[in-house]
């Protein structure tokens, strides 16, 4: 059974947005190719992904830079991985299901988030766990817990000179980007929120 701080802290946090993630892809797998059903899926695993990114942008690579011997070059290599995916997830936004290259971005996509992840889980999880205080690991999870629901929901890449500087996001993105799936219903079809 996992201690308290891997269940309440911000590892547990994003390890279960890891999981819900690779449930998702389950499903798009699943999904007939050309449906509307595997569209609402990538959707719904955009906003999803882009969520997870910006709470890990917001608050775990501070304490990985903070914290982890070599930290910042850490932080730079995961927010480089980020760049790359959303990357993929912008394009793939602007493809219709019916688009060759549709799928193509959705194995490309669960290629490079599946590699980010394990990466995360058996690397970077476990020395950050080693070296920061238990009682910060738990409120950086109340902080996820909190920002995730007003993160944004729609890729961004940065220009690739600035993937290191700025604010994680600009605020009011998340509620620009979530009157917009309101208003368009994306993401809604494959149970989102």
């Amino acid at each position: 059974m996992p201690d308290d701080t891997q269940d309440s802290g911000i590892i547990g946090e994003l390890t279960a947005d890891h999981r819900a993630v690779q449930q998702l892809f389950d499903r798009i797998r699943a999904a007939a190719p050309g449906s509307a059903e595997r569209k609402d899926l990538a959707d719904r695993v955009t906003i999803d992904l882009v969520r997870h990114g910006a709470v890990e942008k917001e608050h775990l690579y501070p304490a990985v830079r903070r914290y982890l011997p070599r930290g910042t070059a850490w932080a730079d290599r995961e927010l480089a991985d980020h760049a790359g995916i959303e990357r993929v997830l912008e394009e793939l936004d602007q493809r219709r299901p019916d688009d060759g290259e549709f799928d193509g971005l959705l194995v490309e996509l669960v290629t490079v988030v599946t590699a980010h992840f394990v990466e995360e889980e058996q690397r970077l999880f476990p020395l950050l766990q080693a070296v920061c205080p238990a009682a910060e690991l738990r409120e950086l999870g109340e902080k996820v817990r909190a920002d995730r629901s007003t993160a944004p929901t729609r890729p961004r890449p940065p220009a690739p000179q600035a993937e290191s500087a700025g604010p994680a996001v600009l605020p009011g993105t998340g509620l620009l980007d979530r009157v917009r799936d309101v208003l368009t219903r994306r993401g809604r079809r494959a149970g989102g929120p």
